[in-house]
């Protein structure tokens, strides 16, 4: 069965850190470029950031740009973001999915996604 499981997420302070976790399973990880995505209440979905297949290829949005990293463990089969610096308007779902290739085409499958809260 192929899933995909985000974990993580919390409350923490303006400032604070938060890795989040997206374990894969039901198919092979390295077959797939991984963006994560988030959505706050009353708003659009964004997406975050994006990982190529190999690693060596990664995206961030503006918003998230200098904060966030993102990294993959294909024999763990885990894709990581690493949320440094956080604000309170990085507040969401924050989901990951996966596709292709990074920039092309699109996400066919989604996680259930995790809460990150931002607030003192």
């Amino acid at each position: 069965q192929l899933t995909l499981v985000e974990s993580g997420g919390g409350l923490v302070q303006p400032g604070g850190s938060l890795r989040l976790s997206c374990s894969a399973s039901g198919f092979t990880l390295e077959d797939y470029a991984i963006s994560w995505f988030r959505q706050a209440p009353g708003k659009e979905r964004e997406r975050v950031s994006c990982i190529s297949r190999s690693g060596l290829g990664t995206n961030y949005a503006d918003s998230v740009k200098g904060r966030f990293t993102i990294s993959r463990d294909n024999d763990k089969n885990t894709v990581y973001l690493q949320m440094n610096r956080l604000k309170p308007e990085d507040t969401a779902v924050y989901y990951c999915a996966r596709r292709r290739f990074c920039g092309i085409g699109s996400d066919d499958y989604w996680g259930q996604g995790t809460q990150v809260t931002v607030s003192s």
